[in-house]
């Protein structure tokens, strides 16, 4: 398998397949955003996080294009929306699946979307997450439910939003009493759920994912993408590791 080390964050450029491959052995996949990336050695909870999973995959078409730039490597893009398209896809049964959402509103929709598309989830098999602070995340409340499932999930998917679901997968990861699968693909299932407008794939496969969230909702994603710009700089600072 492909992986690309980059600030100190280890990239997955491969398949679909190799990368489910790998989550069904168990451990935290984080996709990282550009914004995010921005904020490497600054946040220092989201740093942990992301550089301590057990693999990242490039959901960022910015950081892709200023590797091939700066540093002449090429990763392969896979975006949290690609990853998703396919995992639907995939022989998922009952309570192999367990979601953490953000509201009530975003937990029903999930749970209708998913019931519908064959991918059945009862109501003990969601969470609706607090509001977490600015420092370390401890869910107890959480961490309870899942290590006294009867039946542990394969999968953990969290549906939350950029630097708050990495640290949470982080923290789930170092404390739970069984290896699974943590998915965080933060808001991707609302693109298939109708709560985001759909990215067509088209666009998606251009890479200009970020170009239509900024025409569709311009006062929350234009800022939050300018952010990303200082990741320029620590490209160009980082040193990149290469192995297969």
């Amino acid at each position: 398998m492909k992986f690309i080390k980059v600030l100190d964050i280890l990239f997955i450029s491969e398949t679909f397949n190799k990368i489910f491959e790998l989550l069904k052995k168990g451990g935290l996949m984080v996709v990282p955003s550009g914004p995010g990336l921005a904020t490497i050695g600054k946040d220092i909870r989201y740093t942990l996080a992301v550089q301590n999973a057990d693999f990242d995959i490039a959901d960022s078409s910015y950081m892709v294009l200023l590797l091939k730039i700066i540093k002449r490597v090429k990763i392969d893009k896979f975006s949290g929306y690609d990853f998703l398209k396919h995992f639907f896809n995939e022989k998922i049964s009952k309570n192999d699946l367990f979601l953490i959402d953000p509201n009530e509103g975003q937990s029903k929709l999930n749970n209708d979307y998913l019931n519908k598309i064959g991918i059945p989830i009862e109501k003990s098999y969601q969470y609706v997450a607090p509001m977490y602070g600015d420092y370390k995340i401890v869910d107890t409340l959480l961490l309870n439910r899942l290590n006294t499932l009867r039946e542990k999930p394969k999968y953990i998917m969290i549906n939350l939003g950029s630097g708050v679901q990495e640290p949470l997968g982080y923290y789930l990861k170092q404390n739970l009493n069984f290896l699974p699968g943590i998915i965080c693909t933060g808001a991707a299932i609302s693109f298939f759920t109708g709560a985001q407008a759909n990215i067509s794939p088209t666009i998606n496969r251009l890479g200009f994912g970020w170009l239509w969230r900024c025409l569709i909702t311009p006062t929350v994603f234009i800022p939050r993408y300018l952010r990303a710009f200082s990741l320029f700089f620590l490209i160009i600072k980082t040193e990149v590791e290469v192995s297969e």
